[in-house]
């Protein structure tokens, strides 16, 4: 891609507050496509770019969601920066098996934080669970966000998916491991920041710190880094708070996103008391000591 076109599509983005980590992808997307076909995007057919994302599909086995994201930043650079009136490009249907999260269980989550290697790679994966933070949104955050005073104790989590800000909840025993971690390693722009200490620490970088501590521990669970996130839903869940809470510290648009942790922990309902006995437990209580 010339240098003109990724700055007209650059500037589309931005004029329309795409968030850096979707700039980031479409970019490659693009880049993607015209180093398949060695050739400058502009000069490319509708039949050329469905037979680039058949070739994601059928000889990468690249995941749907992966294959979806590059065909959305594909379409988005076709329709507002060349101007095509007509895509006709498109990727079969997204699957509709899905698989339940994998949770680990309290226990194995502290073994997690035991086999962390240093104090950097543990503030990092508690910050996470404590959280329930997305990899994109833990790797992000600043000194800043973590609103540590006694009355708020949150952290924020700027730009998350859907380009919306949130607070979520600060630990009270993460703050003291963020603390230590701040006078060791005296992080600059980057909460956890990288090689480079002028960008913060890469996917890659974040999911090899969780798998290395998984396989110190004998954890043989969790789908990266992501686990982490769903296991602090279910443990919420599981420890009383209402579905509609941890909607809104996950994040999640829609209340639907979020029901599926209650299907992850069923023996919660057996420990429910129904609404008849709370009705009548006084009057039972009473008979029984007449």
């Amino acid at each position: 891609m010339s240098s003109d076109l990724r700055t007209q599509f650059l500037n589309h983005m931005t004029l329309h507050r795409f968030s850096r980590h979707t700039k980031k992808n479409y970019l490659l997307a693009v880049k993607g496509l015209a180093r398949f076909y060695k050739q400058s995007p502009d000069s490319l057919s509708n039949e050329q770019i469905q037979k680039y994302l058949l070739y994601l599909i059928e000889e990468k086995k690249l995941a749907w969601g992966s294959v979806n994201n590059m065909l959305c930043g594909l379409s988005c650079f076709y329709k507002n920066v060349l101007k095509w009136d007509d895509t006709r490009f498109t990727i079969p249907p997204r699957p509709r098996i899905k698989k339940l999260p994998c949770i680990l269980s309290e226990e194995e989550v502290k073994r997690l934080f035991e086999a962390a290697g240093n104090l950097k790679h543990r503030a990092f994966l508690k910050t996470v669970y404590s959280a329930g933070l997305r990899l994109s949104e833990a790797i992000s955050l600043r000194p800043e966000h973590i609103e540590s005073d006694p009355s708020r104790m949150m952290i924020r989590v700027e730009q998350c998916k859907g380009r919306k800000d949130r607070y979520t909840v600060l630990s009270r025993n993460l703050l003291p491991e963020l603390r230590a971690y701040w006078r060791k390693y005296k992080p600059g722009e980057w909460l956890f920041p990288g090689y480079n200490q002028k960008k913060h620490l890469s996917p890659t970088g974040a999911n090899r710190i969780f798998q290395k501590a998984t396989k110190k521990a004998g954890i043989t669970r969790g789908r990266g880094l992501h686990s982490l996130r769903h296991s602090f839903a279910t443990h919420l869940l599981s420890h009383g708070t209402d579905i509609y809470t941890i909607k809104r510290l996950l994040g999640h648009v829609s209340i639907k996103t979020t029901i599926i942790y209650l299907h992850l922990i069923p023996a919660r309902i057996t420990q429910l008391k129904s609404p008849l006995d709370h009705l009548f437990e006084e009057k039972g209580g009473n008979d029984e000591k007449q």
